[in-house]
């Protein structure tokens, strides 16, 4: 069959004339399917765009106190305590060391009765900021110290208290002024007056020697540690307010060395049990190791040295101020350990 050329060329110039009309066709048709907010069609919502931003909804109005609401609970101001202390009536005002404890007195209504500790301060003078109301004051200046009650009721109220304190320093030497090491000695203060239980109350323990302690005027008993076992002596000491009093005890003791050896003069055996028994068979000290060092008190006393399931024994005397190593021979013992029952 012949093709007419002229008439294939006329249709494809008419399908190109009409292509976009149908091109527009298309789009509308397309739009008029398209799915509305909320249908099953609508697209996910990472693919939507994001809502515009919308303005924060201002607070609402505070409504302003009416004379119908309840009024806050009146807090009374703060009143000023100001302190200060001296050691005597005429003597300066103390100012380091001291210590303030500011307790609160108990009410008639109160539960509980004791009193209350609402501030403290160290130093010297003190200023405290406190309401009104009843206090029990107290300061502290070593041992020393004084208490007053107070009525807190005025801006400011000033309040001086009188320690009437003074200050002792201890120390001890042996008999015929001998130094005895620092390092040795120890001192106990006690009140001079028992209590209802026939105890005096310890003021201080374990005091250094030569250290100032600071106490109430009074007549305290003083008791000096030579070493840790029986060297022990004691004497009544008077603080005088606004004075410093120095007191030096006399110890009579020694310092002793025990060693066990096999022969006299060799050496020292190792793992040493010691008792120390005065005549009385009263017990005094004990130790273990290859020496039993310790302060005794001037007197006679007997040794017993156990090792290696072997007791050996010896009697031996003590002079005050004569220092010495004391040996134990190990070639005769007593008799054998009894087993424990």
């Amino acid at each position: 069959m012949k093709i007419d050329r002229s008439a294939v060329c006329l249709f494809f110039i008419t399908l190109l004339a009409i292509a976009p009309a149908i091109g527009l066709l298309n789009s509308a048709y397309a739009q008029s399917k398209s799915p509305t907010p909320g249908s099953a069609g609508e697209p996910p919502a990472a693919m939507k765009p994001a809502p515009p931003t919308q303005a924060p909804t201002p607070p609402a109005a505070t409504t302003p106190t009416t004379a119908t609401q309840a009024s806050p609970e009146v807090v009374l101001p703060n009143l000023t305590l100001s302190l200060s202390a001296i050691i005597t009536d005429d003597g300066p005002p103390i100012t380091s060391g001291l210590v303030w404890r500011i307790f609160r007195d108990a009410t008639e209504g109160d539960v509980d009765t004791k009193m209350k500790l609402v501030a403290t301060s160290a130093g010297g003078d003190a200023e405290f900021r406190l309401a009104p109301g009843t206090y029990i004051v107290h300061a502290a200046y070593g041992r020393a110290g004084a208490t007053t009650k107070i009525q807190l009721n005025q801006p400011l109220r000033k309040e001086t208290l009188i320690l009437n304190a003074g200050g002792v320093k201890l120390n001890a030497l042996l008999t015929g002024d001998i130094a005895i090491p620092e390092d040795k000695l120890t001192f106990d203060v006690f009140a001079k007056d028992a209590d209802s239980g026939g105890d005096k109350q310890a003021l201080v323990i374990g005091a250094a020697a030569n250290k100032v302690i600071r106490l109430n005027a009074d007549t305290y008993q003083i008791v000096s540690h030579y070493g840790t076992a029986n060297a022990i002596v004691r004497a009544e000491v008077h603080v005088v307010p606004g004075k410093l009093t120095e007191a030096t005890l006399y110890q009579k003791a020694a310092e002793i060395t025990l060693k066990l050896v096999t022969d006299i003069g060799g050496e020292a055996l190792t793992n040493v049990d010691w008792i120390i028994l005065t005549p009385a068979g009263d017990q005094v000290a004990e130790s273990e190791g290859t020496f039993a060092q310790l302060v005794l008190a001037e007197g006679d006393y007997s040794v017993v040295a156990r090792h290696k399931d072997q007791v050996y024994t010896r009697n031996f005397s003590v002079e005050s101020g004569y220092n010495r190593e004391i040996e134990v021979q190990a070639t005769k013992p007593a008799s054998p350990v009894s087993p424990s029952k």
